[in-house]
């Protein structure tokens, strides 16, 4: 909890509200999340996608 509260505090965050820190949080946990969930199934399923490119 220490390290969020410094990251918060040497951040655009400081002074702001806190269901605003709350949201930002919550959005950057979301994006992470769901890249981390890609990746994974980039590496599982990743040799055997067939992918064109073209128009």
């Amino acid at each position: 909890m220490g390290v969020i509260n410094n990251l918060i505090q040497n951040s655009s965050l400081n002074g702001m509200p806190r269901w605003y820190k709350a949201t930002a949080i919550l959005l950057f946990s979301a994006i992470v999340s769901l890249l981390l969930t890609m990746s994974v199934l980039l590496i599982i399923y990743g040799p055997n996608v067939n992918i064109r490119f073209g128009y």
